[in-house]
């Protein structure tokens, strides 16, 4: 093994939960080239990181550059490809890369196995992500080390952070948490005016400044929130890159907000997080990082994971109360912020 490709074209969060997989190769094998192919738009968690010698980045575009993509990947003869991503375009990838090495997951038994060398065996029970790609190098007798995501944020994030938190009027002297309203799919959001109802509460009483942060295509979502809150948070969606929000989130004192890749960057940067579940299980796709309260209903939701959920105002989102987001975020903030004199 001495050039081996990792292959992870999912999301954001899915990227860095596979980093873990990334340290325990360099770990054990500190001599190898390791390549890592994810989807253009996830490479920023990557950057700066130490295990990794080369990203390539997938463009979903023409058949000419889905060729010259194919190219490419013969010309670098890599000996050895994980293929994280558990999709069947990533299991043809692994197979046209000439690699003599190839492992890859089908644990639905389908016909892109054929692609691989070795198949991870089938786990019993639920398993967190990370647990599940450092399975992948069993067959490679690489053994797994820790199991933190890491993210590197270089003077220049940490620069362009405190030139925003500046712009916006954000003060030092006060502590400042960050709510994330958005999610790749709505029925994986808390809504919004419960996300300014807690912003005011959580600013009368422990008399903090808050930010509503999100994508750039989420800034009316943040705008919602903004101007249903009378604290009128500030919001600074589509104002960052993605290393600026880690180096903001870093520097919060709380970060509340849905299951999304936000939230996995909050927790690999140490911030103190209560992460808001409904149809996905966090014991699959919870956060790793420090200090976190976990809200979960636990419904069985293998019937709604889709746009046409049914349940309505019972639908897992909802049924997490303000009370409680407010009660979990005030446990992690009673070891850092008194509350106010004003406290109701």
């Amino acid at each position: 093994m001495q050039k081996i490709l990792i292959i992870k074209l999912r999301y954001i969060g899915d990227v860095l939960l596979a980093t873990p997989t990334l340290r325990a190769i360099k770990a054990a094998r500190p001599d190898v080239r390791v390549t890592m192919m994810v989807n253009r738009g996830t490479e920023g968690v990557l950057s700066g990181n130490p295990d990794i010698d080369e990203i390539l980045v997938l463009d979903k575009g023409s058949l000419a550059a889905q060729w010259r993509l194919i190219v490419e990947l013969r010309r670098r003869r890599f000996d050895t490809v994980i293929d994280l991503t558990d999709g069947d375009r990533s299991a043809f990838l692994s197979w046209i890369s000439g690699a003599s090495v190839r492992i890859g997951f089908n644990d639905e038994h389908r016909r892109r196995g054929i692609c691989y060398s070795a198949i991870v065996p089938p786990q019993p029970g639920l398993r967190h992500r990370i647990e599940r790609d450092l399975a992948a190098l069993k067959p490679l007798g690489v053994p797994a080390s820790e199991q933190q995501p890491k993210l590197w944020l270089t003077e220049e994030d940490e620069a362009g952070a405190d030139q925003l938190l500046n712009r916006l009027g954000i003060r030092r002297d006060r502590p400042f948490i960050i709510l994330q309203p958005g999610a790749r799919y709505w029925f994986k959001a808390w809504p919004a005016e419960r996300f300014a109802e807690l912003a005011d509460r959580l600013a009368s009483e422990y008399n903090c400044q808050v930010l509503i942060a999100g994508s750039r295509d989420e800034e009316a979502l943040a705008q919602r929130v903004h101007e249903a809150a009378t604290s009128r948070p500030v919001s600074i969606a589509g104002q960052t890159t993605l290393k600026q929000f880690a180096a903001i989130a870093k520097r919060a004192s709380l970060f509340v907000g849905n299951d999304s890749g936000a939230m996995h960057i909050a927790a690999a940067v140490g911030a103190p997080m209560v992460a808001l579940f409904g149809p996905s299980n966090p014991d699959e796709w919870g956060p790793r990082g420090g200090q976190v309260q976990v809200l979960y209903k636990g419904l069985d939701c293998r019937g709604c994971f889709h746009p046409t959920c049914e349940r309505g105002e019972l639908n897992c989102m909802k049924q997490l109360s303000v009370e409680a987001v407010y009660v979990a975020s005030a446990q992690l903030l009673a070891s850092g912020i008194a509350p106010s004199q004003n406290t109701r």
